[in-house]
């Protein structure tokens, strides 16, 4: 192993050394290291390679979960989270009463806007339904009752929801109310269960990408023992001879941060046309969302740092083994 200028001077033991040249001898020591451990890892491409790629997929699920689950989110309004709920006055009330109770709901903090949809209004989409033209030809009057079209505020909980319409049913007037609550609350469900599954894929995979790091590098030490127990004889320290395995760790990390990334880039990219078409299906109401900008960068930072994490582990133990004998 190539070693830097301080690795191979007798007073390499940093007693013998003052403050700053101490530190300078650090420093260095640290640089080197830093090409070092990337050269290593470039001489071997097959098998750096591999550990990339099994490190970069395990942290791309957790990311795609992430994305997928995201845009059900966002699509929760056209899937009838947000749907309006129909409150159905009683066949007596007139313009005015319908006005005043259309007036009392905006004022409730839970509704963000209520329109009112009379009873002509109510015939002509009859009219415009097959099958109903000859039926409602046929009525002396028009039977239908003055309806509220309620729109509870976004993101509003399912049980906030639950108590605006128990209070609609209990508004003088009211006849029916007509509420997707249950769809609101399984949906609801749907995604808190999702949320959990993909932070606990999240942690499980981490520990995975972990694992691997710490048994590249434990490979690594082994192929190297005899070197490294030379070094600890003349006196490098256990630091000193684990830096290298560390920004090896680092560098491992790092290239399976971006691969995964780019996974998930491409993950997006391949959603974006079935997204499109839903889109259209529900005239423009469906919005594809990706990736938040901050994850992207935070995802290979955590990685390289969950890499050095793995080969501190096992570097440690290593070493100790390698002193002991």
């Amino acid at each position: 192993m190539n070693t830097p200028r301080e690795e191979r001077r007798p007073d390499a033991g940093p007693s013998k050394r003052s403050g700053p040249q101490h530190f300078s001898a650090w420093r260095e020591h640290h640089a080197w290291s830093f090409v070092t451990s990337f050269k290593r890892l470039r001489a071997r491409p097959l098998g750096t390679a591999l550990t990339v790629a099994v490190m970069g997929f395990a942290l791309a699920l957790p990311l795609a979960f992430y994305l997928l689950l995201g845009n059900v989110q966002r699509m929760s309004d056209a899937l009838g989270r947000n749907q309006s709920i129909s409150v159905f006055l009683k066949s007596g009330q007139n313009a005015g009463g319908t006005e005043t109770a259309a007036a009392a709901l905006r004022e409730r903090a839970e509704v963000a806007d209520v329109q009112i949809k009379t009873p002509k209004d109510g015939l002509d989409e009859l009219a415009q339904m097959q099958g109903f033209t000859g039926a409602l030809q046929s009525l002396d009057t028009n039977p239908l009752p003055f309806v509220l079209q309620v729109q509870p505020k976004p993101g509003l909980p399912a049980d906030a929801v639950d108590t605006l319409v128990q209070a609609m049913r209990g508004m003088p007037g009211v006849d029916v109310v007509q509420d997707s609550g249950t769809w609101r609350q399984r949906l609801d469900a749907l995604i808190g269960v999702g949320t959990r599954a993909v932070l606990l894929l999240a942690i499980l995979l981490s520990v995975a990408a972990l694992l691997v790091v710490g048994n590249t590098i434990r490979v690594d030490i082994q192929s190297r023992a005899a070197e490294i127990g030379v070094l600890l004889l003349i006196g490098g320290g256990r630091s000193f001879v684990r830096r290298p395995y560390l920004y090896a760790g680092i560098w491992l990390g790092l290239f399976a941060g971006v691969l995964a990334v780019g996974l998930a880039v491409l993950a997006e990219l391949a959603m974006a046309g079935p997204v499109g078409r839903l889109a259209a299906a529900y005239d423009g109401s469906v919005s594809f969302g990706g990736l938040p900008a901050w994850l992207l960068l935070a995802v290979p930072l955590v990685s390289a740092l969950l890499g050095w994490l793995g080969a501190r582990l096992v570097s440690a133990r290593q070493l100790r083994r390698a002193a002991a004998a």
